[in-house]
Parts: C-alpha cells; structure tokens; sequence
C-alpha cells in the first residue's frame, strides 16, 4: 500500500496535493485537530467538500477552547492546517475515509496564538536554529492497557501477570499491541521495537528519533492511535503514570542529541567517557532547571506518585552512564549515537510544552556553561537522604503543588513559556491541587474511620 502520508518524510504539501489525495483516497472527513495548553487533543471535523474553504480561510472556532477548564478569552480563532500532518486515520472506515490534519491555532490578524503549546515548541526551536543546533528526539513511550466494564467504562483490572520484557501467554494485550505497531506504520512511523515493561499490563513501543516539532506531533498521534486501537480490543489505553499501587508507573523517557554542522556535538572520541563538554552542559541545565520544569514534565497530581514511589522512577538530581535510578542517563552508544536520556518526564505531559522546556534547559546550560558535577556514585540511591543531602544533592518536588509553587516563581519557566502561560497554567494547576485536597480517599476512611 502507498502511504498517502509518512510522518518521517522531510518535504511539504501543498494544498493541491491535499485535494488530490482526499479525492483519489474517497476521505469523507477531515479532523481538524489542535491540543489546548494542557496536551488535550482537541478536533472538529469537516467534509471534504469543505476542505479547500478551510485551507484557504482556515476554520473560525471558539478559541476559549484553548484554555482547557479554564474557559478564558471567548475570542474567535483560526485552525490553521499544517499541511504536512495530513494522514488517514486506518482505524476509521476504509469507504468514506477520515484524514486529520494538525493546526496551528492564530488570531484573526494571523498571528499565532501566544499561550499555543505548539508556537510556544517552534519559537524555542527556531532560537537552538538560529544557534547553528539542530534537536533530535525518541521517545520511550509507556502505557497501560486495562479491560473495560460490560458498559465500556475503563478499568484497572487485567489478567496479565508478565513482567519485563516477559513473552506471551503470560499476558493477554499481545494481539492489541501488536495491531497498535501495525497501525502506527501504516500511518508512517517508523517502529524501532515493542515489548511489555515491568508493570502487569504495561507496554512500551518506541518509534524512531526526529527533530522536535515532528516528534511531538507524533507523540500527540502515538496516543491518539494507541487509544483508538486498543479500544477495538475492548481495551483501554491509559497514559496515566500511576494507575495502580504496588507496581511500576508509566515514563516517557526521552533520548535527546543536539547536532551542529551535520555532527553530533554531545560526542567526544578523545574524551575518556565519550562524551563532549557540551553534553555535560547540557545536562548541567537540565539539572538546573529540573524543579522548575516539573510541572510541565509531571503535570498531574497523580505524577508524583510515579516520582516517589521508587520502581526505578527518578527522584535526585544526578546523573549516570550506567544503567541505574537517577534524573538523567547517559547510554552506553557513542560518536554519532551519543544521546543524553531524560527519565523524570510521564506520558501525561504535553508533549510540545516538555520538548520545550528540555531544549531551553538544555541551551541554557551550555550558553552559561553549567557544570553537571560528577557522576553519581554506583547505587547512589541507596544512601539515606541525609547523606544525600551533606552532599549537596536535590531532589525532584515530593507533589504536584510544590512543583507548581516553583514554576510560579521562576524566572527561566516565564522566559521560556511566557509570562501569560505560566500564570495561567500554575492559576488551573492550583486549582487542581485544591480539588484534590478536598477529596476524601478510601485509604482515609479505612485507616481512620474506626481509630477515630
């Protein structure tokens, strides 16, 4: 089958192709998709006949839609359709088909919108261009997948009892993930592997690296898809990081490697560990910035529970080449592989807004040339915090209103993701945390409830 789109091919539509391929491909529909501040995939859909009227005029909606509950600014604003993001969605029926395509959101004077997550990405990518930089990004994405009640209500029941890396028949959401790979390539990515993770239930598919923007757009697909087909399953999806006590949370670690005049400039051949001083400062920002950046990486009340929970999430801010529990690891590939692997950031984040604050944090460190320190002893983690803490080593926020409590006062995040952003974003994150602490849990009643 000749794709009429692959995510990875480097070239741009025009809205003759566009027309074209709708015609030829008998698309019905076209979704018009968009994600809010939070990483929410929004859409409205339009009928082919429709479709040239939206291209040249883009589509007026009611842009308060952009602020999630918020429901700020009753403002009308145009989806404006990034061409290169058209794709058939396979899941849908194959007579009368659907596309979609993703959109920038722009006021009416065709200004992009300023608290859009996907301008806010572009502008700091084109600040690492100016640079000479380019950003390359794979993620690892992790995922549960739970049965449904006999209404279709998820839940967090399955019979799977595999573990890591574990075959089959010990867990039942083989043939799922196994059509999830074959869907995903039918709409262009390309799938490095697949295979259950630690936790029963768990799965992992990594596609392969790109450059910033196309890889966030395709994380925003990624999820979409894996929701879509897994429900085909009478599964559901869930990128939740912590669904279920006892056992493994869900990451999205992210390799990263920054190229410089066609070289990957985190590798150093005569360095003894391979690695550049670039790399080292890089990391460096990052760690400098990692508190700050949390509320973005880990969004949710829910995070933190995957952050403390130990079950290899990462909690101190170090660093490692090995193979162990810590903020940032540094993977055993070289030279041009050289890549810097982030583990602190969860499937629940916008992924524009966490490519984002990364890549800033990351630029930062080599512009002021940050030093990383050492690299944490073997089994760092085992030391007690008051040992940690003689040297000098911090850790992530222990909850969702710490982190929100240091975005709100910190200069970088307000630079990078503007001042509007932050105080809209850390006014709802609030007001989330407050919801939640008036919620009463079952672990409340039943340890208190009668000693009482």
């Amino acid at each position: 089958m000749v794709l009429p789109y692959s995510e990875g091919e480097l070239f741009m539509r025009t809205k003759a192709e566009i027309l074209n391929l709708v015609e030829e491909e008998d698309v019905e529909f076209i979704r018009l998709q968009f994600t809010d501040m939070f990483g929410t995939l929004k859409n409205v859909a339009v009928t082919a006949s429709q479709l040239e009227q939206v291209i040249n005029k883009k589509y007026v909606f009611d842009g308060s839609s952009m602020y999630g509950n918020l429901r700020r600014g009753e403002e009308d604003m145009f989806l404006c359709p990034d061409l290169d993001t058209f794709v058939i969605l396979p899941w849908r029926p194959q007579q009368g088909k659907v596309a979609r395509l993703l959109c920038d959101v722009c006021r009416a004077d065709g200004t992009p919108l300023a608290v859009s997550s996907r301008e806010i990405l572009r502008k700091t990518v084109k600040k690492a261009d100016d640079l000479g930089y380019t950003f390359y990004v794979d993620p690892e994405c992790e995922f549960f997948l739970f049965h449904t009640d006999e209404n279709g209500i998820p839940t967090t029941v399955t019979h799977d009892e595999a573990g890591y890396m574990d075959n089959s028949p010990l867990y039942l959401g083989e043939n799922a993930r196994r059509e999830i790979v074959l869907t995903l390539e039918e709409m262009g990515f390309e799938i490095e592997s697949s295979h259950h993770e630690g936790a029963p239930a768990q799965h992992e598919i990594d596609f392969v690296y790109a450059e910033a923007m196309e890889t966030a757009d395709k994380i925003v697909t990624f999820k979409n898809a894996v929701r879509s087909t897994a429900k085909r399953f009478g599964l559901h999806a869930t990128f939740m990081p912590k669904p279920r006590a006892g056992a493994a949370g869900s990451g999205m670690h992210l390799n990263i490697s920054l190229f410089k005049d066609g070289k990957n400039l985190f590798s150093d051949p005569e360095s003894p560990d391979g690695l550049s001083q670039e790399a080292k400062w890089f990391m460096g920002g990052v760690m400098a910035h990692a508190r700050a950046m949390c509320a973005v990486t880990n969004p949710l009340v829910n995070s933190y529970k995957r952050l403390n929970s130990g079950f290899e999430a990462p909690r101190d801010i170090i660093w490692t080449t090995r193979n162990q529990n810590t903020l940032i690891r540094v993977p055993v590939l070289r030279q041009e592989d050289t890549r810097i692997e982030l583990r602190f950031p969860d499937p629940a984040s916008n992924p524009y807004l966490t490519l984002t604050v990364c890549l800033a944090a990351g630029l930062d460190g080599i512009e002021r040339k940050i030093d990383p320190g050492a690299e944490a002893a073997f089994r760092f983690e085992e030391r007690t915090q008051e040992e940690k803490t003689l040297a000098g080593i911090a850790h992530l926020p222990e909850t969702l209103y710490e982190a929100v409590s240091i975005m709100e006062q910190d200069s970088f995040m307000k630079n990078v993701l503007g001042g509007d952003f932050v105080q809209l974003y850390t006014n709802a994150k609030k007001a989330e945390w407050n919801e939640y602490m008036s919620q009463v849990s079952e672990w409340e009643v039943e340890k208190y409830l009668y000693r009482t």
